[in-house]
């Protein structure tokens, strides 16, 4: 048996991955349905903790995902979009998928299942590969491209995701792309302390989309305890200050590092405060009309990002 395993099982809705490490004990969940991390979960005082606030069934996932997205991804474009419309290449597009309020949100794959392409099991890790083909679904996004995703877990709690989006089109296609995970390190986020490194905030309007300026927010750079702090914002990431993200309680730490393909990052406290999403983002919300991180791809070039999240276990 090798140190580390790739289960694929077929028998359910659709096929759902676990990354396993049998020395540690350390393990990935990865739904084939929106290629979304369900669980990581590590040995804590003899129990295996999932720090993922994460669906009870791949049911409860195909129902419920547009309650609240969670774990899902974010693409072609993040968060919110203005009215659901944009310009580009002196064109008007209006995405017709999904809407909160006013706004669309939250791209246009978070439900999609994609396909199971390959599982490698070795001494050193356990990882999927899955990939799905954008076919213009959407009449607001008429531009095929595709995704490849890579799930990986390695020794000493570390997990990453790397996805690989490449396209045919005759001309460049506008994109942007993020994670919407909520972790969780006990039963409240009210005891966790919050950091990262930026104090660079984006400013949001009343609806929730940027204006296009930052201001100086310096609190979470030496760490915050997130009781009584109350976020639905942006952070710009610049690649000088690096983009180390940390959430730790007395038990766990959680530690994660996106390359320069995300220098955003999306933190939001939902009502109940059992858990925090922290997304990584290559582009800010609405980057689609006020340009913030958006991407314009060339055809027939591979663009990559990268993320890793790693467990530390303190107690």
């Amino acid at each position: 048996m090798m140190a580390f395993n790739t289960i694929v099982d077929t028998s359910g809705l659709f096929p759902v991955i676990t990354l396993a490490d049998s020395l540690s004990g350390t393990q990935a969940e990865i739904f084939s349905f929106g290629a979304l991390l369900n669980k990581f979960s590590v040995k804590q005082s003899g129990n295996l903790v999932n720090i993922i606030d994460a669906f009870e069934s791949p049911k409860e996932a195909l129902q419920d995902i547009r309650n609240g997205y969670k774990s899902a991804f974010l693409s072609p474009f993040t968060c919110r979009m203005n009215e659901g419309k944009y310009a580009f290449a002196q064109k008007y597009y209006q995405v017709e998928k999904s809407f909160l309020g006013n706004h669309a949100i939250h791209g246009l794959t978070f439900d999609v299942i994609f396909t199971v392409d390959e599982a490698i099991s070795t001494e050193e890790s356990a990882s999927v590969q899955l990939s799905y083909q954008y076919n213009r679904d959407d009449i607001g996004y008429p531009f095929r491209y595709s995704i490849v995703q890579v799930w990986k877990l390695e020794k000493g709690n570390k997990l990453s995701v790397a996805t690989t989006v490449q396209h045919d089109n005759e001309h460049a296609i506008p994109y942007a792309q993020g994670w919407h995970p909520y972790f969780k390190l006990g039963a409240t986020v009210d005891d966790c302390v919050f950091s990262f490194t930026t104090d660079k905030h984006v400013e949001f309007d009343d609806t929730l989309l940027p204006t296009g300026k930052t201001f100086v927010d310096s609190r979470f750079k030496s760490g915050i305890l997130l009781k009584d702090i109350f976020l639905d914002n942006c952070f710009h990431l610049t690649e000088s200050e690096g983009a180390t993200c940390t959430l730790q309680n007395e038990a766990l730490k959680l530690t994660i590092n996106p390359d320069a393909s995300y220098p955003y990052l999306q933190v939001y406290t939902p009502p109940h405060r059992k858990s925090i999403a922290i997304e990584n983002l290559s582009g800010a919300p609405d980057c689609f009309n006020n340009g913030l991180g958006l991407l314009t791809l060339p055809p027939n070039k591979p663009a990559h990002f990268s993320t890793t999240y790693t467990i530390t276990v303190l107690k």
